[in-house]
């Protein structure tokens, strides 16, 4: 397919998801407390959209995902948070 093709296609659906997000980070902000390691998860996460290079999608989903190849003994909870916490929580 071609770039205008590509556009023509899905601009307005990832016009609509960028103002999701926008949205989701304007709640983030107005809420109040301290957020946890999944908003600098998050952000870490749309730093890697401004690379130039066609791997932006592997490079996000690396970066919330755990990067350990060693089983822990037992999950800390029931289900998938979306954001690996780091380290110190193993």
């Amino acid at each position: 397919m071609t770039r205008q093709s590509i556009l023509d296609l899905y601009f307005m659906d990832a016009r609509s998801k960028l103002i999701d997000i926008a949205a989701f980070l304007d709640r983030v902000d107005r809420g109040e407390g301290e957020p946890d390691f999944r908003l600098a998860a998050f952000r870490k996460a749309l730093e890697e959209l401004q690379h130039n290079e066609p791997v932006r999608a592997k490079s996000v989903l690396l970066s919330l995902s755990d990067p350990t190849t060693e089983p822990i003994p037992k999950a800390p909870g029931k289900g998938a948070i979306g954001a690996w916490p780091g380290p110190e929580t193993h």
